[in-house]
């Protein structure tokens, strides 16, 4: 596979695709810190899946080629015609009661040769009490998140799809509320003839509008970088999937004091002897999801994949489980696509979600009169 032509002087318009997407990448500011664990960012929601496909791959699709209007979310490059029509909504039951839905749509307009989506994501955090200083109950107060993302992408050439999402999220913490304007960017190269699928994407590059402390330091948006493969096996209905994270930043190890070692030769305690080890696998895998897909009769997949990120931070040292694993199944019929995942973050349990994807023109035919919006059209 070569790229070279791709960038020539006559293809004017993938340059400059390509250029305005690293100026973008290139120009947010680098955070020194060595670690990824919650509670750096505001608005981290929007690292979280946001479908039960994504999360039986590990939580991070950025490259693929199924038809699946969820992983927009993922990469806007993966955004196709393909999914003209196509709505998806979903479930998640997460932990401590959390309750999370998620709903994409896409639509593809011929003129523009361009096709759009929509998505919401909404996460609701429940009740708690609201106590003073002395822990009288006040009485109760709600927290809850969403997001409204508008997506467009198009194609180039025979391979190359490259689309941007910009989204509006909201946060709703008790009596503080914020607001922040954000934009993915993204590119995949589909290679059908190989079955193979390469993507990048740049997300959550924007600014808070309305913070949650008026005239304090806006907090950071959970930007990330990602890189992702998948590869069809052409003579076994099996695809492998590779998502790398955190791009821009090479340590993302928890920091932790008891892994630095003596290194004084007679064992005596010397701070000056004390030295950290290197840890250079743990931190390469780290930024690595790996997963695969199985397809049994065409009609039903099965998928697994494993986040050594995940496992390494919130598995309990002395029995890690399954955490770190994920998943899921798949059921496609001729109208509706139903999936479930069961995603194991922690030691201590597994979250469930599940969700289904209509095409909507088989549901409901309205008739010749939509012919010019292309209701009926299949791509």
């Amino acid at each position: 596979m070569t790229i070279l032509p791709v960038f020539s002087r006559s293809n004017t318009r993938m340059k400059s695709v390509f250029c305005f997407f690293c100026i973008l990448v290139l120009s947010l500011p680098y955070s020194g810190s060595a670690q990824v664990t919650g509670g750096q960012y505001a608005f981290e929601y929007l690292l979280m899946s946001n479908s039960p496909h994504v999360s039986a791959l590990g939580g991070i699709v950025p490259a693929s080629n199924d038809p699946d209007v969820t992983f927009t979310l993922q990469n806007p490059g993966l955004l196709q015609d393909k999914m003209h029509n196509q709505l998806a909504i979903g479930y998640n039951n997460y932990y401590a009661g959390i309750s999370i839905a998620n709903l994409q749509y896409a639509y593809q307009v011929p003129q523009l040769h361009t096709t759009f989506a929509l998505g919401i994501q909404y996460l609701n955090y429940g009740k708690f009490d609201q106590t003073d200083l002395f822990g009288n109950i006040l009485g109760e107060v709600r927290a809850s998140d969403f997001s409204i993302n508008l997506s467009a992408a198009r194609t180039y050439k025979q391979h190359w799809q490259y689309g941007a999402t910009l989204k509006f999220a909201y946060s709703h913490l008790a009596d503080r509320n914020a607001f922040a304007i954000l934009a993915d960017v993204g590119v995949a190269y589909v290679d059908t003839a190989n079955l193979l699928v390469v993507g990048i994407v740049g997300k959550n590059m924007g600014v808070t509008l309305d913070r949650y402390y008026s005239g304090a330091t806006a907090e950071p948006l959970p930007f990330d970088l990602q890189f992702g493969i998948s590869k069809q096996l052409k003579n076994v209905p099996l695809r492998l999937f590779m998502a790398a994270h955190h791009l821009y930043q090479w340590d993302i190890r928890y920091n932790n004091p008891a892994d630095k070692v003596n290194d004084n030769f007679f064992g005596t305690d010397d701070s000056s002897a004390v030295k950290e080890k290197s840890y250079f696998a743990d931190k390469l895998f780290r930024h690595l999801n790996f997963g695969a897909e199985l397809t049994l009769a065409r009609r039903v997949t099965l998928t697994a994949a494993y986040s050594h990120l995940h496992r390494s931070e919130l598995a309990a040292s002395d029995r890690k489980g399954l955490a770190g694993f994920s998943l899921g199944v798949g059921v496609h019929l001729s109208k509706i696509q139903v999936r479930y995942s069961r995603t194991y973050f922690t030691t201590a349990g597994a979250y469930n979600e599940i969700g289904f994807a209509f095409q909507l023109n088989k549901f409901f035919g309205i008739g010749n009169k939509t012919t010019p919006w292309g209701w009926n059209a299949s791509y």
